[in-house]
């Protein structure tokens, strides 16, 4: 699937489900847990290499970036997954 096809798709399941912003690119599935809402997932390397182009940050200092700024940040039941690959 797409990302967007991956929005799509997690609209229709959870239409409260957050996304981070920036990140589409990153944007690689759908988690699932049993009674749990749905959840958008990202993958953290992917992410990393997005930040290390728009920023022209090296590899760690795009994760520490990351780590600090979005996989860090709870923002309540919704908050996306954050996938190490």
């Amino acid at each position: 699937m797409t990302p967007q096809e991956i929005i799509e798709a997690l609209r229709e399941e959870n239409p409260d489900a957050l996304l981070a912003d920036g990140f589409d690119a990153a944007l690689v599935g759908i988690a699932r847990r049993c009674g749990q809402p749905s959840l958008a997932v990202y993958s953290i390397v992917k992410c990393a290499v997005l930040i290390m182009k728009r920023d022209g940050l090296c590899k760690a200092d795009a994760i520490e970036y990351l780590e600090f700024n979005s996989i860090g940040a709870w923002l309540g039941p919704y908050t996306p997954v954050w996938l190490w690959t």
